[in-house]
């Protein structure tokens, strides 16, 4: 099992006939996801090939919908067209709706999120590397990568990754894979202040997935998501957990990298994010490089195997 995607996801992608889109659309269909659609408006009626695929473009999402079926929708939209990219999949009423752009003005986003009240389709990012549910075939194909993740690194398992850092992402996900420990899925939910999935949402989904067995959440400074999802880990999840808080030694006030990583409050530091950690019971990584060892210590002490 998985969470969110599986590899009969029907996906489509916004912006496929851009030149960062179209790279990542073949990449998809290398791994074995079901690309069934491209979307770039005034190319409605072409086509999108690689190899024996041949993708139709449409000129709106609800046209690629009404004549393929697609549930899900990557974007790779330029960030002044992004928001109305992602509007324009709820609007047809997608399931999924996986935001890579990056700069997307947070104005932008905060009436995205207004508008998406009520309405069934999840947001995944924006800046974000994406979603990958790994298959069972060679390198881990055949199942679906919506996003920019490399998907040779992925290994079909029972651990849940999600991380507000796309190499971070990576580096968990290789750490396993290298340990013989397979992913049920990995999720890259951004680092942008306004996002449309948290690390709870997804935390939560992972809980719930009796195939997950083990969890990984990497988070950062600025913010109190994490500090969220670990008190709620304490109350509901029985599962192993291992956490990472990227940051340590920022300066207060800084703004570092991602949109989102500024401390602000007293709980934003790394510092309160490991203690709160600690203190939830979650088995904190030191370094990057102590992730997956870090999640074997906590399988270990509540006697779950991971693979």
């Amino acid at each position: 099992m998985s969470i969110i995607v599986n590899e009969k996801t029907k996906v489509l992608v916004q912006g496929i006939t851009g030149e960062f889109g179209g790279r990542h659309t073949k990449l998809s269909l290398d791994y074995g996801s079901a690309i069934v659609a491209g979307v770039t408006p005034g190319k409605g009626g072409q086509f999108f090939e690689h190899g024996s695929h041949k993708v139709p473009i449409f000129n709106t999402v609800a046209d690629a919908v009404a004549a393929t079926g697609a549930t899900a929708s990557a974007v790779f939209v330029p960030p002044p067209f992004a928001a109305d990219a992602i509007l324009e999949g709820v609007d047809a009423n997608l399931d999924l709706c996986v935001a890579i752009t990056e700069g997307i003005p947070i104005r932008d986003m905060i009436q995205v999120k207004r508008a998406m009240q009520g309405k069934k389709t999840r947001l995944i990012g924006p800046n974000c590397p994406g979603i990958v549910t790994p298959g069972a075939g060679k390198d881990s194909n055949g199942g679906c990568r919506i996003g920019i993740a490399p998907g040779y690194i992925h290994k079909k398992g029972h651990v849940g990754v999600v991380s507000r850092s796309g190499t971070l992402t990576y580096e968990a996900v290789f750490q396993l894979t290298s340990k013989g420990i397979g992913q049920s899925t990995s999720v890259g939910i951004g680092g942008d202040p306004v996002n449309g999935t948290s690390h709870l949402d997804v935390i939560k989904l992972f809980n719930e997935d009796p195939d997950t067995w083990g969890i990984i959440m990497i988070g950062e400074i600025g913010g109190s998501a994490e500090v969220e999802a670990a008190r709620w880990i304490k109350a509901h999840c029985k599962k192993p957990v291992a956490g990472f808080i990227a940051g340590a030694t920022a300066p207060k006030g800084r703004r570092m990298g991602h949109a989102g990583a500024v401390v602000g409050g007293a709980e934003d530091t790394a510092a309160a994010k490991i203690a709160v950690f600690q203190e939830c019971g979650i088995e904190v990584a030191v370094t990057p490089s102590d992730m997956a060892d870090a999640l074997e210590r906590s399988a270990k002490r509540l006697g779950v195997k991971l693979a």
